[in-house]
């Protein structure tokens, strides 16, 4: 195969592409971008085939225009409650089609980093449509036949809508069509206490929206710790939302207008709303890609099988991000699609960590977590240490010391959990997925000198606190009283 070498002619058409690749990308969101960029870095020829937008799901409907709208409602609400630092806001209205505005110009902003120019620029070359494979080496796309000795799929995932009765007739809103939204809801039904439903819950309620949220398990968060569960949900319910906890949406009846209707929920209430949403996870997007085809397989779950280096049931084949079984968040689809494109044009077997991903849900306050959970720390015997956020100075000067910093340490010494609820969880949490990835003692990170007053003073105070504990005990304790009698003899002279 002839390969155009003008940056223009690198984004080819499905004539173009037909012939022999190094590495073939399928999908252009996170996991995509990156293995696409990593693997023409280390000089593969390397295609890239995405069936829509350049960016993917945390640019258009996740990340992005969710911490976008977050940051509006924290405007919101810190004027509200500016009170409390004796300063009186008075006046305040919400304007919503300019926070989504808003939103939208912060997706512009981001959205040339993904385009396909700046995927040429790097090497990358680019193909327009939609993929499926026809044999373990060979795909299609508008008819065209491409061949590749490895491939990476990177299909990303969609949101899980609910099959209940009068489904069928409402119009859900998704995390992806949510943002289509240019009018604010008077009301809101969130179906899910995950993150998603947590953060746009808060966000909206925020902004002026009466929200309920009805969740099926007996408290929201689940995966995180308990006290983690419980500070987030007083604070939802503080900023007016309804949580309703143990209870699911049993049937939906339109009312008329736009997606307006009324949830009888299985505790037997009802709730009107204007609109819905639908929080309830992710399914891996793996429709129409012809797997069978490639002899790649999936898990009962509908995710696409992989082992530690990221292969699939067909040895060509890798696959990263949210199409996998793997923790789906951003950072692991760039990280791990980094390592499949990688293993894919090296030849090599480098295994991803899933035990160490840290992940942060952006509600107020924000919960960062690692490692080991608090709960499951307790149950391995391993030694647990909390700083309460009324005791953080910079917690008390900010009047905001709902939070605390818990540290999960081994017998060694290190560490190997940490739980940080509070404000800037997750950049406190970046010092702690460090030390956990470096196999960095307490002690190390006790003396470590740190930025005062800052939140990070929380993990800072803990592991000092940890590192001091047991200081009069065992050899290091005998060494201490050792040197302090020996320096009282010599000074007693």
């Amino acid at each position: 195969m002839t390969v155009p070498s003008s940056r223009r002619a690198r984004i080819l058409s499905a004539a173009d592409a037909a012939g022999d690749w190094d590495l073939v990308v399928i999908g252009a969101g996170s996991a995509g971008l990156v293995a696409s960029r990593t693997a023409a870095s280390l000089g593969a020829r390397t295609l890239l085939i995405e069936a829509a937008r350049y960016g993917g799901e945390c640019l258009y409907t996740g990340c992005v225009p969710s911490k976008a709208l977050i940051a509006a409602a924290h405007a919101a609400h810190a004027a509200r409650t500016a009170s409390r630092l004796g300063v009186d806001v008075t006046g305040v209205t919400v304007d919503f089609p300019r926070v989504m505005a808003r939103v939208r110009d912060a997706i512009a902003h981001i959205e040339p980093v993904d385009a396909p120019d700046a995927l040429v620029a790097r090497g990358v070359f680019v193909l327009s449509g939609r993929a499926r494979f026809t044999g373990p080496t060979e795909l299609e796309v508008d008819g065209h036949r491409l061949r590749f000795r490895d491939a990476v799929i990177a299909t990303g995932s969609h949101p899980v809508t609910p099959d209940i009765p009068g489904s069928e007739h409402v119009s859900i809103l998704t995390n992806e069509t949510f943002w289509d939204l240019e009018a604010q809801p008077e009301t809101l039904l969130v179906q899910g206490g995950g993150p998603i439903g947590c953060e746009l819950a808060q966000a909206m309620a925020r902004l002026g929206t009466r929200v309920t949220l009805v969740h099926r398990g007996e408290r929201i968060l689940p995966r995180e710790d308990a006290a983690a569960s419980r500070i987030v949900h007083d604070a939802l319910v503080r900023d007016g939302v309804d949580v309703r906890v143990g209870t699911t949406v049993a049937s939906l009846t339109p009312t008329g207008g736009t997606g307006a209707g009324t949830a009888q929920l299985s505790d037997g209430t009802e709730v009107a709303f204007e609109r819905t949403l639908a929080a309830l996870g992710r399914r891996a997007a793996v429709a129409g890609l012809g797997l069978d085809a490639a002899g790649v397989r999936l898990t009962a779950d509908g995710d696409i099988e992989v082992d530690r280096a990221l292969r699939t049931s067909n040895p060509r084949i890798r696959a990263a991000g949210d199409v996998t079984p793997l923790p789906r968040f951003t950072h692991t689809a760039g990280f791990f699609g980094s390592t499949a494109a990688t293993n894919a044009v090296l030849g090599l077997s480098r295994t991803v960590d899933a035990a160490a991903v840290p992940r942060v849900t952006f509600t107020a306050p924000e919960v960062g977590a690692i490692g080991v959970a608090p709960a499951e720390a307790r149950r391995e015997g391993l030694r647990i240490v909390t700083k309460e956020h009324d005791d953080l100075d910079r917690a008390v000067a900010d009047h905001d010391t709902e939070g605390h910093t818990t540290l999960a340490i081994d017998r060694r010494g290190r560490l190997r959990g940490a739980s940080v609820v509070g404000p800037r969880a997750g950049e406190v949490l970046g010092e702690l997925t460090t030390a956990i990835a470096a196999g960095v003692s307490v002690r190390a990170l006790a003396s470590t000198m740190h930025a005062y007053p800052t939140y990070a003073d929380a993990p800072w105070n803990a592991a000092i606190a940890a590192a001091q504990e047991g200081l009069d005990r065992g050899v290091v304790g005998r060494g201490i009283r050792f040197l302090r009698r020996l320096h009282a003899r010599r000074t007693a002279h």
